[in-house]
Formats: structure tokens, C-alpha cells, sequence
């Protein structure tokens, strides 16, 4: 499949819905970059006055870099879109995010527009999550603790401690934009994501979840031959 024809044909799709003196949420990640760049070209191209709200420091640069004029979220307050793509997603508009690291502040980002609109090609498509690790922020202090209590509690609901890696960069602990830790869990099912995203958040030193639930409007799922399926 040539992934870069279906994301592009996606980012080319959710261009049509933006319209001048709208507030963007600007996703992260390989197919939120390609509509980053197609966002400043039409920009350019009509004058449009958009302000963009980037989900994480790698977006922000890159808007940056563009042109496009940025604000912070507690500046603008509601946005009109948030363009974001996705690990997985599933039939019902559950999603793994955070493969990229900016979870937490994609989800508020997320939680924050009218509408979210993922953005994704046909791989990231699944009949129940899980087969991405599914990575869960969580702060660095007593993080072996912390670890140790999302281990206890998958055992119990799993039936078995699922694999879990503290995720690397350069040999060293990967931190977020929000200087924490990230985990990912190896669980190959997730049969209610809506349920583990609540009991993980109620674990101590756990920030945020990378499962997005009930927060997506819409999947634009772009293929390889350059069209697209609309998923709401």
C-alpha cells in the first residue's frame, strides 16, 4: 500500500472543511504533518485568517516554520476542528493515540474542538484495538510504583500481566512535552476501551491514556488509489 498517496488523499479531503477565521487544533504525527503543510499553502493561497493550536512542541515548530499563526489553547478557548490522525481505530470511533508521544496534549486538545476529525490510512483500521501497544503517560516519580500498580490491575482484568515497556529514546527514558514518562502495553485485545480508559486514569501516578473514546466525530480514511472513506 503506498501510505503516502491514502494520507495525503485524506489531508486533502479535511482541507475542504476549513474555512476562513476558524480556530484548528494541529495534530502531530507523519499524516497531521502533510495536512500542516496543505493548511499553510491554502492559507497563503486565499488569505485565509486561521489561527492553529498545535498538540504538541514538533507541530508547533512546524507550523512555525510554515507560517501559520499559532495561539495557546487557553487563549482561544473552543476551536472550531481538531485535524488529528491515529495509531488505531476501531468501528465505533475509539482510537490509540500516542505513538508519537503527545498524547495528553492531543486529547485536550481534542477535548476542546467542536469536532475531531481523524485522519488515517486503511492500516490503522481494526475490528478491536489492541494490536498497537497502547502507551498511558504517567509521571516520574515513584514510576516503578506506578508501573507496578497498572501491571496489578491488567493481571486482574486480563487475566495475565501483559508486556510492559517503559518507552526509550537515545537509550534513555523518553519524556513528553509535559516532562513525563511514557508506558506502552502490549495487550492484543481491548474489548472495552471505554471502561480501561476510566480504570487506568483512576491508578495513582497514571496522567492520561492514549485510548480516545467517544471524542472522535469522524475517520477520513484515505486509500492508496488517492480516494477516500468517510467513517462518522
Amino acid at each position: 500500500m503506498n501510505s503516502d498517496i491514502a494520507k495525503s488523499s485524506a489531508a486533502d479531503f479535511a482541507i475542504k472543511l476549513v474555512k476562513k477565521n476558524m480556530k484548528i487544533g494541529l495534530g502531530t504525527g507523519s499524516t497531521a504533518r502533510i495536512f500542516v503543510k496543505k493548511l499553510a499553502k491554502i492559507i497563503k493561497t486565499n488569505s485565509l485568517e486561521i489561527i492553529g493550536v498545535p498538540t504538541s512542541n514538533s507541530t508547533m515548530e512546524l507550523a512555525k516554520e510554515l507560517g501559520i499563526e499559532l495561539a495557546n489553547l487557553n487563549e482561544v478557548g473552543k476551536l472550531d476542528f481538531v485535524f488529528d490522525g491515529a495509531d488505531e481505530f476501531d468501528p465505533h470511533l475509539n482510537l490509540i493515540k500516542g505513538g508519537g508521544g503527545a498524547l495528553l496534549q492531543e486529547k485536550i486538545v481534542a477535548k476542546s474542538a467542536k469536532e475531531m476529525i481523524v485522519l488515517a490510512d486503511e492500516s490503522k483500521q481494526v475490528n478491536f484495538l489492541g494490536k498497537f501497544p497502547l502507551p498511558v503517560e504517567i509521571i516520574r516519580f515513584g514510576s516503578d510504583k506506578t508501573i507496578s500498580l497498572v501491571k496489578e490491575y491488567l493481571a486482574d482484568h486480563f487475566g495475565k500481566a501483559p508486556t510492559i515497556t517503559l518507552r526509550q529514546k537515545n537509550e534513555t527514558p523518553f519524556i513528553s512535552d509535559e516532562s513525563h514518562f511514557i508506558i506502552d502495553i502490549f495487550l492484543g485485545k481491548i474489548k472495552e476501551p471505554k471502561r480501561l480508559n476510566v480504570q487506568l486514569n483512576s491508578i495513582v501516578g497514571v496522567v492520561e491514556t492514549g485510548l480516545f473514546t467517544d471524542i472522535a466525530s469522524s475517520v477520513v480514511i484515505g486509500k492508496n488509489d488517492g480516494s477516500v472513506e468517510i467513517l462518522k
